[in-house]
């Protein structure tokens, strides 16, 4: 896209509340800023539908055995990686799962390499190298929807049959064009202009938390409104854990400490040993019977 065009773009125009920016005093500024992000969320809300199609799609594919990944460039690239980086201690996920591939490597997550997300063939190779397949999702994330190397991702990703997602910040996006499933959250120029690190990273951020908790939830991985499958690994997790069992199954703080223990720290079965009065090895059957859906296995006892 050449300069001109960029300069089309709605994440790249200047924002008509903001230009007294600079003689701003402290409060003016937050406020500004303040009216601007209210609008992120209206502006999600408009695509929701997409992102439904989405966690539909992941779903379906993960359910066979098939994976996520989030590309992306310098902040969408940043954002994707905090996103995967945390299913593992909150869902009891393989980092394998849900992963995150960035222009520039793991090394531009802490330093920026600006000049890598040009690279469109880049892209192309960094997904190859983990060889999609049409059980997984490939998700380009790029704020102007421009960006050569989440375009390069999805084409070898489509190549393969994987399914396809664009986000992105403008309508008509040339990335849009690349995926089975667009969505182009509009939240309109920012206060700082052209930086994206603001309303169009809130927006992404926003609707990856969407995709990834809406994903576990239907892969049993919640009860209620209860992080089931949260890996107990340090003290904060295993008080978390304790804490979940109690609120579950209304044991006091002493039995919940045993259990928990008893269950090897894993909530879903220790819920199990205590509501049908199971052995750990027989709460893991029933619960491996109903491919970890603590409430169908639930519900299934008390026929």
């Amino acid at each position: 896209m050449g300069e001109d065009k960029l300069k089309t773009l709605i994440t790249e125009s200047r924002n008509p509340h903001s230009t007294t920016l600079d003689t701003e005093s402290t409060m003016g500024m937050l406020e500004i800023m303040n009216r601007e992000d209210s609008k992120v969320a209206a502006a999600v809300e408009q695509v929701l539908p997409q992102v439904a199609t989405t966690i539909d799609e992941t779903v379906k594919r993960m359910k066979e055995g098939g994976r996520l990944f989030y590309v992306g460039a310098g902040t969408s690239g940043r954002i994707g990686y905090i996103d995967a980086s945390e299913c593992p201690p909150t869902f009891m996920t393989s980092p394998e799962q849900v992963q995150a591939i960035m222009a520039g490597g793991g090394e531009a997550f802490r330093q920026a390499k600006e000049n890598a997300e040009d690279d469109e063939g880049a892209g192309y190779e960094d997904i190859a190298e983990v060889s999609p397949d049409d059980r997984d999702v490939v998700i380009g994330i790029t704020a102007s929807g421009r960006t050569p190397y989440p375009i390069g991702a999805l084409k070898r990703a489509g190549e393969a049959g994987a399914y396809t997602v664009a986000l992105s910040c403008n309508p008509d996006a040339v990335i849009s064009t690349h995926a089975d499933c667009s969505i182009e959250v509009i939240v309109g120029p920012e206060v700082l202009t052209g930086s994206t690190r603001l309303k169009s990273a809130t927006a992404h951020k926003m609707i990856l938390n969407m995709i990834s908790t809406s994903v576990m939830v239907q892969l049993g991985k919640v009860y209620e409104n209860l992080m089931v499958d949260v890996h107990a690994s340090n003290y904060k997790l295993r008080k978390r854990a304790g804490s979940i069992l109690k609120a579950i199954t209304e044991v006091g703080e002493e039995e919940a400490s045993r259990l928990i223990e008893s269950a090897n720290y894993e909530v879903k079965t220790a819920i199990m040993m205590k509501k049908a009065d199971l052995s750990y090895d027989r709460a893991k059957e029933v619960l491996s019977a109903y491919e970890g859906y603590l409430r169908k296995a639930e519900e299934s006892m008390f026929q």
